[in-house]
């Protein structure tokens, strides 16, 4: 005979269990019933027991984590699965979970878990600044649960414990390699559940939901929630700060500085002190994304050269050092490696003057030498005022001496050796 009275026949009886069972009951804290009023409330938790995939190339099997949310009044209730707890997952869930329900509470009463809060507290806990983004979108606020205090989200532990029972039970017989498969079959379960008459009341969720719930709900803006994160960021030297490993420029002012970005799928934002600075688009590549604006005007110079504008800018003290500036990008394996050399000239030119600077480019043409260093020369030197063009005076004649051989005896040598 199995059983307690199997295992202790001198046990206790079925009435005296009962006996001592009322005595229990009777020191038991009383139990505060908390009316629900239509639209006010959605309770939202993730179950403790989870559903599964089955990794394709080892077999094994991945749990994800379900996720359940509930409404007060009608206890009209969403599920779907989701790959962890994490805010991303956690705040998609949310915008789903909203579009079945067709509309939103006035208030969210979550678990504190780490996702949605940063600093778990019985009177005032910190919520995550995505999170609260969220809420506020939809025209809700946040009162989360107490921790450890499961009767402040009564309403949402029995429909964990009902979804557990008639969708988790249900899916032990199926083997899911896709999370939308999953989660499509969570669906088709979860219309049952949400359609099955409650043995007490005799209606449907749905029934309490059309009648209750879905008049009172406040209606969903147009645009979807897109999820954001948050992150601390000091400026580093180059006034960039990273955001997934791709660099976006801040105001070089603010180099060493602490500042806030906010980032979604398509944004980046900086924030300083609360005020919003500026933003930039989401890129996925490395190539830094650097506004002009954000640079000192020195970088921004430089960065604003390019081979066409040195060569204009040449071109205006004239064509020679155009051809000069021409040459010097065109000897080099990349044009950049003859800026500095260009912008060389330019300085020269503001030390010189404009047409000496121009007569020195001439005569480095003549001598087919595209550098800097050249006509730096012939300006220190003042060759560029020495007369150009003129063919050079003819060499004086040899003196004559005595130690000077001259043409003649070398002609006469090779005569006799012949």
């Amino acid at each position: 005979m199995g059983g307690y009275r199997g295992v202790h026949p001198e046990g206790y009886g079925y009435s005296q269990f009962c006996e001592l069972y009322r005595r229990f009951e009777c020191k038991l804290k009383p139990s505060m019933r908390q009316p629900h009023r239509a639209g006010e409330k959605t309770f939202i938790d993730f179950s403790g027991k989870k559903p599964h995939l089955i990794d394709r190339k080892t077999g094994e099997e991945v749990p994800v984590e379900l996720f359940v949310a509930a409404l007060g009044a009608s206890c009209y209730t969403y599920a779907e699965a989701t790959p962890s707890q994490k805010l991303h997952d956690w705040v998609l869930a949310h915008t789903r979970m909203l579009e079945y329900f067709g509309g939103s509470t006035q208030i969210w009463v979550p678990d504190q878990l780490k996702s949605g809060i940063t600093q778990p507290c019985r009177y005032e806990p910190g919520v995550n600044r995505s999170y609260q983004e969220l809420s506020a979108h939809y025209g809700a606020v946040m009162i989360p649960a107490r921790p450890g205090k499961a009767r402040d989200k009564a309403k949402v532990e029995s429909m964990v414990l009902v979804a557990q029972r008639w969708i988790l039970a249900r899916l032990r017989h199926y083997s899911f390699f896709e999370m939308s498969d999953l989660n499509q079959v969570i669906g088709e379960l979860l219309e049952k559940l949400n359609g099955r008459p409650m043995q007490k009341l005799g209606v449907s969720r749905r029934e309490l939901w059309e009648r209750l719930d879905r008049p009172a709900l406040k209606a969903l803006p147009v645009g979807r929630y897109e999820a954001a994160q948050w992150k601390s960021c000091r400026v580093n030297i180059d006034y960039h700060v990273e955001v997934d490993r791709h660099p976006y420029s801040v105001p070089y002012q603010l180099v060493h500085e602490e500042v806030e970005v906010r980032y979604t799928s398509s944004i980046v934002e900086i924030y300083y002190k609360g005020r919003r600075l500026d933003s930039h688009v989401r890129r996925y590549d490395h190539q830094p994304s650097t506004k002009p604006e954000h640079m000192p005007s020195s970088h921004r110079a430089h960065a604003e050269w390019t081979p066409s504008r040195l060569i204009h800018w040449a071109e205006k003290t004239g064509p020679a050092t155009g051809r000069l500036v021409e040459g010097i990008l065109k000897s080099r394996p990349h044009p950049e490696q003859g800026y500095r050399a260009c912008l060389g000239l330019m300085r020269l030119g503001t030390r010189y003057g404009t047409e000496r600077l121009e007569a020195a480019s001439a005569r480095a043409e003549h001598l087919h030498s595209y550098s800097y260093r050249t006509v730096k020369n012939i300006l220190a030197s003042a060759q560029d005022r020495l007369p150009f063009g003129d063919d050079p005076s003819p060499p004086e004649p040899t003196p004559a001496h005595g130690n000077i051989r001259g043409a003649e005896y070398y002609a006469t040598e090779e005569e006799d050796e012949c």
